[in-house]
């Protein structure tokens, strides 16, 4: 019998391997969601975003739609109209917020992602079937589709959900949890702050020395959130991303901040302003 040699063995086993590398390296690759496209935002007024991922996933956050009064036509009176929703994610139960994110979960089937004492009630009061609810909370973690995680993260507000009992045609109050903001991290590594309705608070500076965002996008319209002077404070002096864009402005009398007084107070500083208006898309 021709017994092979140790050095042999060795030689077969080490080319064995390398062979085994090369495949499964080719199999990775061939199964990794695509990451060579853009990122593209539409602004659907408020807090509402549809983001378009690198790798053709749709997400869809904070979608006060039918009751938004900027809402861009025809999201306004079509939910449908946004296309298909791969990922929904709410920060918080206020009205101009949470909108119409549980018929679009209903109507895709798509899992509504959100502070987990705002999807409890939502799932208890029947307005959202039990798995179609995703529970989560700060400094919480979720891979909820390949190449995209999304970690939430401090919000300095309050949240509670206004049902209407159809029992008694009335609204109850309901409380609904802690609201939160979303590190949102696309499959090319782009990350996005979604801050959700917020106040100064001073972890925003560890929040960016953590998770390193990208581009935050910014309530500025006050009264409920950081007006154009505290968030531009907060976008010069604690985040510093390379782009903001402000939000949650523009759409009621209790929102007076303006889109002005944020570009005043940011003059001189190295982070890109990028204005938009109800409707529109930019790509980065």
């Amino acid at each position: 019998m021709n017994w092979l040699q140790p050095r042999s063995i060795a030689a077969c086993l080490l080319s064995a391997l390398m062979a085994f590398g090369a495949h499964h390296a080719s199999a990775q690759t061939a199964s990794a969601p695509a990451a060579t496209g853009k990122t593209e935002l539409l602004w659907l007024g408020q807090a509402g975003f549809r983001i378009k991922s690198p790798g053709g996933k749709t997400i869809v956050i904070d979608p006060w739609l039918t009751g938004g009064p900027k809402t861009p036509a025809p999201y306004k009176t079509d939910i449908a109209a946004l296309g298909k929703v791969d990922l929904l994610l709410v920060t918080h139960a206020h009205v101009d917020h949470i909108g119409d994110a549980p018929d679009l979960a209903i109507l895709h089937k798509t899992k509504l992602f959100g502070p987990a004492d705002m999807v409890t009630p939502l799932i208890t009061l029947g307005v959202l079937p039990a798995d179609l609810g995703h529970r989560f909370n700060k400094t919480g973690t979720v891979r909820p589709l390949p190449g995209i995680k999304v970690t939430a993260v401090q919000a300095e507000h309050s949240s509670l959900l206004v049902w209407k009992n159809p029992a008694t045609n009335k609204n109850e109050s309901h409380p609904a949890g802690e609201a939160v903001g979303y590190i949102i991290e696309l499959e090319n590594g782009f990350k996005i702050w979604h801050m959700g309705d917020t106040g100064l608070f001073g972890d925003m500076k560890f929040i960016t020395e953590r998770y390193k965002p990208d581009l935050v996008l910014m309530p500025i319209g006050g009264n409920f959130t950081m007006a154009p002077d505290d968030a531009a404070f907060a976008a010069r002096t604690w985040i510093q991303p390379k782009m903001v864009i402000p939000m949650h402005y523009n759409s009621n009398p209790l929102t007076p901040g303006t889109l002005a007084e944020f570009q005043e107070a940011m003059k001189g500083s190295s982070v890109k302003v990028v204005p938009m208006t109800e409707g529109q898309s930019v790509e980065f």
